[in-house]
C-alpha cells in the first residue's frame, strides 16, 4: 500500500522525484530516493533522455524493465553474535556476564534506506562492586575525616547486603601547590596552618594522593583514613577534578576490575576548580587526560598542567566505565546538579556538615544509578543518522528516548534504534560505531558497509560497438569519450542544426534549454552556476533554489532537489527546520510537554491556560497544580505518598521547598494549597514560580493538627453545662414567680388602702349604740384593767 501511494503521487508533474533528480548513472539514481531503482536493459527508453531509466521500480516494469535488469538495492541488517543475556554477576560465571544483547551487527545500507534492530540490556544481580571514596582533605573537612575513620566496616557491611564481591580504595585531594591556590611563602612550607589559631597544624598542600588500591580487605581502609591528617590551601574552590581524573585514567594503581561495577565517590564541601583557572598560576598546557602518577602515587602534573575540562572528564568516566557519585553539602548541590548534566554517569547527593550520613547517601547513590540504563553512541560516522524508541517495564514504546528509570536489579528493557544513511562515501569504505549502556562493560558493535554500487557496473564494455566503439557501455548507457556526444556516442561537439533544437525546448515557444543551457546534439547542456548544479533534460532543475532557514539552503538538514527540499531522517518543513525528534519535550514524569500542551519542532506549544517551562511543567493555575506539588510535599517532607520511593520522589520533584511554621498567604502570585492528611490534619502550602524559572513551594513544617478531647474533660464539661442550664431556668423561674408576687402584692396593698378610706368616709356606717348594761360591765373592767396595770 506505501508504494502504491507513493507511486500514485510521483504520477502528478513534478513530484517524480527519481525522474526530476539528475541521475546521469545509475549509482546516482540510487542516492536521490531509497524508491528509485535502475533499468540496466539495453533497448529501454527513450534515446532523447537519459534520466528515463531512473524511476519507481513499478513504473520501470510497466514500461517494459524486466526484474533481473533492475538495481534497486535494499538497506538490510545481519546479527554476527548474539549470546543470552546473563542472569547473576558473581560466582564462576564472574567473567563471562553479559548484560546487553547483541553484541556484534554488521548493517548494509542504502542511502535513505532505513533499517533497524533491537538492543536488550538487562542488569544483574550479584554483581562485583568496586568503590574508590575520594576525599577533600582541605581544613575546612576536618570533622569529616574523624567521621569516617571507621567508614570502612560500616560501609563494606551496607554493600555486601548488595553484593557478595565488594572492594573498596581511598585517595585524597586539597589543590594545586602553587600561588595563588595555596600558601607558597617560606613559613607555610612544612605547615601551611602556621598562625592559624584555630587549627595550628597541619599537612603541605598537594593536588591528588592516591592512599589505597581496592581491595576487599576493608582494616586496611580505616588504617589508612586513621592516618591521615588535614591541610590547607588559600582559595575557596579546590582543585578535586584533577584528582577525578587521575583516579579514572590510572587503572592498573587504582585496581579497577573489568568485570564490576565502578563507583567513584567524590566528597567535597567546597566547588571545584575548572579548565582555564590554572591560567591564574602561570598554567597554560591544556591536561592532557594522560595518567601522571610517581613512585609516591601522587599525582606528578599537579603544577605543570591546567585543570581538566568538563568534557575531558566526561570522555574519560565514560571510557573506563565509572560512575561519579557527588557528595556535596546541601549549599553545592545545585552547582553539582548542573555539572550532573554535562558529564555522563554521574549523580548528586546532600552529605552532612560532618559527613555521618555518607554511608546512606553511598547506598542511595548506587541503588539510583542501578536502577536505570541509558545507552550512548561512541564514534558515530557522520553521514550516519540514528533514533531510539525505548521500551521500558511498561511496555509502552516511547519514541525519540534512549533511557530507562525506576528498574529493578534484573529487569530486562530493550530500545529500538533505527538507522539511515545520508550519503555515499568513498567506495570500498567500511565503518563501524559502538553502543554502549552508561557504567557498563558491555557494548555493542556495529559495522557499516554501503550499497551505493550497482551490479551492472561489473559487466562495463570498453569502446563497445553500442557507443559507435567511442566510449564504455555500463549499465544500459552509454559514457562517451571527451568530445563525444548523444545516447550512442554519435555527436562531436559543436554540432548544431534546427533538427536538434526542438528536442531542447520543453514545450513549443519556450526557450531552448530553459534559457540555462545549449542544445547540442539532441540533448541540453547546462550552464555551470556559482550557485550550485543546473541539470535536467531542459535544464529546469538546479540544487540551490530552495528554501532555507536563517540562510541555511534546507536548513542544513536536507538537500535541494529541483527547487525542493528533501528532509533528511528526523526533520520536516518546507525548509527542513522542524526536527521530529520528541526527547526534548519529554518531561520528568514521562508525559510529553507534561500532558499540557502538544510537541511542535522539538519544542513545547503550551495549551493549558496558565503552563510554561520548557516542558509546561510550570503551571500554577492549572487545576492539577496542587494535586502534582502535593505529592512531591508527600514525599520530600514525610516520605510518604505515591512518591516516597526515594529515586522517584528524587526524579520529578526537582522544586525548592522551604518550610515554615506560619504561612503567609498574602502574596498574590501564590497559589494556596491544602489538603487532609491520614490523620485528618490539615496540611497547608503555597506554589509560586519565580522570575529566575524556579518553582518555589513554602509548605508549614508540620501539618495543623486539633488536640484531642480528654474524656473526663468532657463528661465534666457535659454535666457542668446540664447543671448550669438547670441554675439558669431555676433563676429565671424564681425571677418569675418574684416579680409575679410583687405585683400581686402591690395590688392588695393597693386594694387595701382603698377599703380603709371608704370604711372612714362611708356615709353609711354608723356607730354601735350600746346599753348601760354594756357600759356598766365595760367600765368595770376598764378599772380592773387599769389597776392591774399599776
Amino acid at each position: 500500500l506505501p508504494r502504491i501511494k507513493l507511486n500514485v503521487m510521483c504520477q502528478i508533474v513534478g513530484l517524480n522525484v527519481c525522474m526530476s533528480g539528475s541521475a546521469l548513472s545509475c549509482e546516482e539514481c540510487l542516492i536521490i530516493h531509497p524508491s528509485c531503482a535502475w533499468c540496466a536493459q539495453e533497448k529501454f527508453g527513450s534515446a532523447r533522455t537519459l534520466m528515463s531509466r531512473c524511476d519507481l521500480r513499478q513504473n520501470l516494469q510497466k514500461r517494459g524493465c524486466e526484474a533481473h535488469h533492475m538495481e534497486s538495492p535494499s538497506s538490510s541488517t545481519t546479527v554476527v553474535k548474539s549470546e543470552p543475556l546473563s542472569s547473576k554477576g558473581s560466582g564462576p560465571t564472574q567473567y563471562d556476564v553479559i548484560q546487553i544483547m547483541p553484541q556484534k551487527i554488521s548493517l548494509s545500507l542504502r542511502p535513505g534506506d532505513q533499517t533497524s534492530f533491537k538492543v536488550q540490556v538487562r542488569q544483574v544481580e550479584d554483581y562485583p562492586v568496586d568503590l574508590y571514596y575520594l576525599m577533600d582533605l582541605s581544613l575546612s573537612m576536618k570533622d569529616d575525616l574523624d567521621t569516617i575513620r571507621n567508614l570502612g566496616t560500616k560501609l563494606a557491611d551496607e554493600m555486601r547486603k548488595l553484593t557478595s564481591n565488594f572492594r573498596l580504595g581511598f585517595g585524597s585531594f586539597v589543590d594545586k601547590n602553587m600561588s595563588p591556590f595555596s600558601y607558597t611563602a617560606r613559613k607555610y612550607q612544612d605547615n601551611p596552618c602556621n598562625g592559624y589559631k584555630l587549627f595550628p597544624s597541619c599537612v603541605p598542600s598537594f593536588g591528588f594522593r592516591h592512599l589505597l588500591s581496592l581491595t576487599d580487605k576493608v582494616d586496611r581502609f580505616n588504617e589508612e583514613v586513621q592516618k591521615q591528617m588535614v591541610s590547607r590551601n588559600r582559595d575557596a574552590p579546590e582543585g578535586g577534578f584533577d584528582a577525578i581524573l587521575q583516579a579514572a585514567v590510572c587503572k592498573e594503581r587504582i585496581g579497577w576490575r573489568k568485570e564490576a561495577f565502578h563507583l567513584l565517590v567524590f566528597a567535597t564541601d567546597d566547588v571545584p576548580h575548572l579548565a582555564l583557572d590554572g591560567k591564574l598560576g602561570g598554567l597554560v598546557q591544556p591536561h592532557d587526560g594522560e595518567c601522571h602518577m610517581n613512585e609516591k602515587n601522587e599525582y606528578s602534573g599537579s603544577t605543570n598542567m591546567d585543570y581538566p575540562s568538563l568534557a575531558l572528564l566526561g570522555e574519560k568516566l565514560a571510557a573506563n566505565n565509572i560512575y561519579l557519585i557527588f557528595a556535596v553539602t546541601k549549599r553545592l548541590y545545585v552547582i553539582y546538579k548542573n555539572f550532573t548534566a554535562l558529564i555522563p554517569g554521574t549523580t548528586v547527593e546532600i552529605l552532612d556538615q560532618d559527613s555521618k550520613n555518607i554511608i546512606q547517601l553511598i547506598v542511595n547513590a548506587y541503588n539510583s544509578i542501578r536502577s536505570k540504563v541509558e545507552l550512548t553512541v561512541w564514534d558515530q560516522p557522520e553521514d550516519l543518522s540514528l533514533s531510539f524508541t525505548a521500551t521500558c517495564q511498561d511496555g509502552q514504546p516511547l519514541p525519540g528516548l534512549r533511557k530507562c528509570a525506576d528498574l529493578k536489579i534484573g529487569d530486562t528493557v530493550s530500545f529500538d534504534v533505527s538507522i539511515d544513511a545520508r550519503g555515499c562515501p568513498a567506495p570500498g569504505t567500511q565503518q563501524s560505531f559502538t553502543i554502549k549502556p552508561v557504567g557498563f562493560k558491555d557494548r555493542l558493535e556495529v559495522s557499516v558497509d554501503y550499497r551505493c554500487a550497482c551490479g551492472c557496473t561489473d559487466q562495463t564494455q570498453a569502446n563497445s560497438t553500442h557507443c559507435s566503439s567511442i566510449g564504455q557501455y555500463t549499465c544500459g548507457i552509454c559514457r562517451c569519450d571527451p568530445g563525444y556526444l548523444g545516447a550512442r556516442c554519435e555527436c562531436q561537439e559543436g554540432e548544431a542544426g534546427s533538427m536538434y533544437l526542438s528536442a531542447c525546448r520543453q514545450a513549443e515557444g519556450m526557450q531552448i534549454c530553459g534559457g540555462r543551457g545549449e542544445c547540442s546534439c539532441n540533448q541540453c547542456l547546462c550552464y555551470e552556476s556559482e550557485f550550485g548544479k543546473i541539470y535536467g533534460t531542459f535544464c529546469e532543475c538546479d540544487d540551490f533554489s530552495c528554501a532555507r532557514h536563517k540562510g541555511i539552503l534546507c536548513s542544513g538538514h536536507g538537500e535541494c532537489h529541483c527547487g525542493e527540499c528533501k528532509c533528511h531522517a528526523g526533520y520536516i518543513g518546507d525548509n527542513c527546520n522542524c526536527s521530529t525528534d520528541t526527547s526534548s519535550c519529554v518531561s520528568d514524569d514521562g508525559q510529553i510537554c507534561s500532558g499540557r500542551g502538544s510537541c511542535a519542532c522539538g519544542r513545547c506549544q503550551c495549551t493549558e491556560p496558565g503552563a510554561f517551562g520548557d516542558t509546561c511543567e510550570k503551571c500554577p493555575t492549572c487545576p492539577d497544580a496542587c494535586g502534582t506539588k502535593r505529592e512531591c510535599i508527600e514525599c520530600r517532607l514525610f516520605s510518604s505518598g505515591r512518591l516516597s520511593d526515594n529515586q522517584t520522589c528524587q526524579r520529578l520533584c526537582k522544586d525548592e521547598i522551604i518550610t515554615v511554621e506560619t504561612l503567609k498567604t498574602d502574596d498574590p502570585n501564590a497559589v494556596l494549597c491544602l489538603y487532609k492528611t491520614e490523620n485528618e490534619c490539615v496540611m497547608k502550602f503555597t506554589y509560586s514560580e519565580h522570575a529566575n524559572g524556579m518553582s518555589v513551594l513554602t509548605a508549614l513544617k508540620e501539618p495543623e493538627c486539633g488536640a484531642a478531647p480528654d474524656a473526663m474533660t468532657v463528661l465534666l464539661a457535659v454535666v457542668g453545662s446540664i447543671l448550669l442550664v438547670g441554675i439558669v431556668l431555676l433563676a429565671i423561674w424564681k425571677l418569675v414567680i418574684t416579680v409575679h408576687d410583687r405585683r400581686e402584692f402591690a395590688r392588695f396593698q393597693s386594694a387595701r388602702s382603698r377599703a380603709r378610706y371608704e370604711m372612714a368616709s362611708n356615709p353609711l356606717y354608723k356607730q354601735p349604740i350600746s346599753n348601760d348594761y354594756v357600759e356598766t360591765d365595760f367600765s368595770m373592767y376598764s378599772k380592773s384593767y387599769n389597776g392591774a396595770a399599776h
